[in-house]
């Protein structure tokens, strides 16, 4: 048990835990870095669960994704104890704050020691001010020049900024610190801010704002969240942490009277902040906080419009793209989709190609979140690396599916993620593709086509007279690789003469097509699919970030085809 008067740990010190382990694993280096994965996978786990208790007392943490019997092991130590034998053990072997002092470059294992023995350093902080100090030269193996250049590279990483997270990582840091902070009797609200909150596709610093009786005391509490890694102020109002996963928050508390605004203003963008201070000046308002000489209570965002004789501007829309005169004219779109808009699950992946579930498994898993259809697109031969089905494959699959439409309520429709060969031919013989009720059409190889053949391969695609969706568009995966070269107007303008329909994937790692040309498909009336892109049951819920994508390009519910009926849905997919 933990020692006299000391609490249990909460999950968040238990993550914190695991994720040290890790990170010393990292620096042993060979078999280790397997096991440094796994740590941090159980980290990640053990954050997001609501009854640690529970899964203790019941011995069932093995039932958690990616937690085997020895992980297990540690954390029932860990909540048992306060203490891990593997943490200790790797505490032993390297100097205190060798985790932070390694991420210096050029610092090497043996320096690190050095410094810790003879200078008591453990920090980069302690680092820094001993170089500063000139205290660094006078040891064995350093000098005048290296300490220059180790004060340098101090400098020049606190300027770097932190590696950009994908949206589903960056909500989920965001959801544990928010839980942390609900937990203080000083906190009535908390939210996310930001780019995360406009649903910007990679997201840099991750912003909350907290609604607070007590600022002090709420920064105090904040504060002994187990996942920092460092902290500082950043102004008056906020502070900014870094936490030891690497993810950068800012955190803004606000008093009741001033959490609306604060909300507003930290949503940003900046652009249409601006926007938003020139209207205010035009029209002598002050942002909702002073009328006269009596102060204001601004209790939501819609007040703060309201006061600018504007409609209320959704988060997903706020970047100076014509929100600004469309609010003032009364004009912005009061049926942007929403999650609850979508009937269909759209572009699903079992293990007849690369899916990690059965077809069954999918086909219930979307029967439980209440949708009505849900579309099974294997991919085509070609894509031999994601075991494309070859025709007698797919005709089983087929079997299959008219044996579970017998079992099940939902609409189970008969569909492929046909390969666009170089050619621009669908990868299936027109006798083939002809019997699909739905065909997502995408590039999975040759990406570095020049511009004007693959223009000219995805035309060829979408002239062809049988309806498909163009998938994934431009190819890209965030932070790994960039779009393919194309001629997306040129591609939109055939698209919208031959009734075809373009994807908005909601797979975090590609958010494919970009909300700028949702915007020209618009202009086009080019209807869309709000896919999932799923290869697992978990991957379903991809479907938030389909929808979020399609907000940002100002998609309305009636120009998503997964809005429809099974029986108009079905209709309108049709090959023709």
């Amino acid at each position: 048990m933990p020692k006299q008067g000391t609490p249990r740990p909460d999950k968040f010190a238990i993550a914190a835990a695991l994720q040290e382990i890790a990170a010393l694993m990292e620096l042993q280096g060979g078999p280790n870095r397997f096991k440094a994965k796994a740590y941090n996978a159980g980290a990640r786990a053990i954050q997001g669960v609501a009854n640690l208790d529970q899964l203790v007392a019941e011995d069932r943490l093995t039932s958690l994704p990616r937690i085997g019997s020895a992980l297990a092991s540690q954390i029932k130590q860990l909540y048992l104890t306060g203490e891990s034998s593997v943490l200790k053990g790797l505490r032993e072997e390297f100097p205190p704050g060798i985790v932070e002092l390694s991420a210096v470059p050029g610092l090497s294992l043996s320096k690190i020691k050095q410094l810790h023995e003879e200078l008591g350093i453990s920090s980069i902080a302690q680092l820094e001010a001993a170089a500063e100090a000139g205290e660094l030269r006078n040891l064995k193996g350093f000098g005048a020049k290296t300490e220059e250049r180790l004060l340098e590279l101090i400098r020049t990483k606190s300027e770097k900024p932190s590696p950009r997270l994908h949206l589903h990582h960056a909500i989920n840091v965001a959801n544990n610190a928010i839980e942390f902070l609900k937990s203080s009797k000083n906190v009535i609200a908390v939210s996310i801010a930001g780019s995360l909150r406009r649903w910007v596709e990679t997201v840099g610093t991750i912003d909350l704002v907290v609604n607070t009786k007590n600022s002090s005391a709420t920064l105090r509490h904040l504060l002994r969240y187990p996942l920092i890694a460092s902290s500082g102020p950043l102004d008056e109002d906020s502070v900014a942490l870094q936490l030891v996963d690497g993810a950068r928050l800012v955190v803004t508390f606000a008093s009741p009277d001033t959490y609306a605004l604060a909300l507003l203003v930290k949503t940003g963008s900046e652009q249409h902040l601006q926007r938003l201070q020139q209207i205010a000046a035009a029209k002598k308002v002050t942002l909702g906080l002073v009328k006269g000489r009596t102060k204001r209570v601004v209790d939501d965002e819609v007040n703060i419009y309201a006061q600018l004789k504007m409609q209320f501007v959704p988060p997903e829309l706020r970047e100076d793209e014509g929100e600004i005169e469309a609010a003032l004219a009364g004009k912005l779109p009061e049926d942007l989709l929403t999650l609850g808009d979508i009937r269909g699950m759209v572009h699903c992946h079992t293990t007849y190609s690369d899916g990690r579930n059965s077809l069954e498994e999918m086909v219930l898993a979307a029967e439980a979140m209440g949708m009505e259809y849900i579309t099974i697109t294997d991919h085509s031969p070609t894509a031999f690396y994601a075991n494309g089905l070859t025709i007698d494959r797919l005709e089983r699959q087929w079997e299959e599916i008219d044996e579970l439409q017998e079992r099940v309520k939902i609409k189970i429709l008969r569909g492929t993620e046909s390969d666009i060969v170089a050619s621009g031919a669908l990868d299936y013989p027109d006798r083939i593709l002809e019997k699909f009720d739905v065909i997502v059409a995408s590039i999975h190889s040759r990406y570095k086509m020049d511009k004007s053949k693959m223009t000219e391969r995805i035309v060829t695609a979408m002239c062809q007279p049988v309806f498909k969706v163009w998938g994934h568009a431009l190819g890209r995966l965030l932070e790994r690789r960039p779009p393919f070269e194309c001629d997306v107007e040129r591609v939109l303008d055939v698209i919208a003469e031959s009734k075809a329909a373009v994807e908005i994937n909601g797979d975090p790692y590609r958010l494919d097509l970009e909300p700028r040309w949702v915007r020209e498909a618009r202009k086009r009336k080019i209807k869309f699919v709000i896919s999932v892109d799923a290869h697992s049951t978990g991957a379903l819920f991809n479907l938030q970030y389909g929808v979020r994508m399609a907000r940002r390009g100002w998609v309305r519910r009636g120009e998503v085809l997964n809005t429809l009926t099974p029986k108009a849905f079905t209709k309108s997919v049709k090959p023709l």
